[in-house]
């Protein structure tokens, strides 16, 4: 590829989120590649523990004009990333990987999209970076000299590696409801939140989703940083979390312990408690680094989309689109971000024409 190049979009990142919008964006012929940071398709499904089973998961939307994967005992990590890997080849998605992208930077009106020494220069982007590669892990004082294991969720073992040792879960969002449901009936848990969960009583309603995906559309649409949809959808327990349940493991739950010590942690109170491992089930931040460059963050500390919070557009450069953002974060959501953000993609590249011509 020559540096005279120039696309009318690049999409970074290969996942969900990614793939729509290269569907949707082949669909209106917009010239386009999309640059994957992993060495094989999948996204993040590919990182994902071999416990984690279809069944397990909250279920894959499926890609535009496509037909998901079962939900059987199947390994997630194997059966969705076969699953995008025929999608991209059925629908000849022009895929490049692995590319790791640095920056962003604007280039005389155009775009430069930087790899290392490799260089693409585009008229708009679609970042679909997703949160995989940024996990949050809390400071906590003490947590260098404990000398038992941690692990965040992005890094979690399987159930198997827990068995024999006492295992506190931090996190009051579904991974940690999981990891209860698959560790409660093997070894001794420990549940630990900073704030009491809050579960769903109703059934999961299309109106009860959308209402869900409102409240985080409000944030993004002046310009907070986003909180993930299940944040505002409450918890559930699923079949295969029931024997937890009737353990007790959900009930138990304990306020965030005051810091870590060598073989445990110590409570508000002063007691202390040995645990042999902690699982960091605390969330995700946006893996948005590489467009630093361009400014997007409004001074609330996200970046603010148009159509109040509903489009995928950044306020500050509509050049960019943002999918598997705020309100696009879960897998239905990232869908339809994909064919919103290719529209946005073409109707930008209209404008830009007209006030060129």
């Amino acid at each position: 590829m020559t540096q005279a190049e120039v696309f009318d979009s690049v999409v970074i990142g290969a996942g969900q989120a990614g793939l729509s919008a290269s569907f949707h964006l082949r669909r209106l012929g917009v010239h386009h590649v999309v640059l994957d940071a992993n060495s094989a398709p999948g996204g993040a499904w590919q990182h994902r523990w071999d416990a984690l089973t279809m069944r397990d998961v909250h279920g894959v939307a499926e890609l535009p004009g496509s037909t998901p994967p079962p939900l059987t005992k199947a390994r997630a990590n194997a059966a969705v990333p076969a699953y995008f890997a025929e999608y991209e080849r059925a629908h000849e998605l022009p895929v490049l990987r692995p590319v790791r992208v640095d920056r962003v930077e604007d280039d005389g009106g155009m775009l430069a999209v930087h790899a290392g020494d490799r260089l693409w220069r585009t008229r708009t982007i679609v970042n679909a970076t997703g949160t995989w590669t940024q996990p949050f892990l809390p400071h906590y004082p003490g947590a260098a000299r404990f000398r038992g294991e941690q692990f965040h969720t992005s890094a979690y073992p399987g159930p198997e590696h827990f068995v024999g040792k006492r295992t506190i879960i931090v996190g009051g969002g579904a991974s940690a409801v999981q990891f209860l449901g698959a560790l409660a009936p093997i070894t001794d848990t420990l549940w630990v939140t900073r704030r009491e969960p809050v579960w769903r009583t109703d059934d999961f309603t299309p109106e009860a989703g959308a209402a869900a995906v409102a409240l985080v559309e409000q944030r993004v649409a002046v310009g907070l940083p986003p909180e993930s949809v299940v944040s505002v959808t409450g918890l559930a327990l699923r079949e295969q979390e029931r024997e937890a349940e009737r353990l007790g493991a959900y009930s138990a739950r304990m306020p965030m312990f005051e810091a870590i010590e060598e073989t445990g942690v110590r409570w508000p109170n002063g007691d202390f408690e040995q645990v042999d491992a902690i699982i960091w089930a605390t969330g995700f931040r946006p893996a948005i680094a590489h467009l630093a460059p361009l400014h997007l963050r409004s001074p609330a500390g996200g970046i603010q989309l148009d159509s109040a919070g509903r489009g995928t557009a950044a306020v500050a450069d509509p050049r960019v689109q943002l999918v598997g953002y705020g309100p696009s974060s879960s897998t239905i959501g990232a869908n339809r971000a994909g064919r919103t953000a290719a529209r946005g993609v073409r109707d930008y590249l209209r404008i830009s024409e007209r006030a060129a011509g």
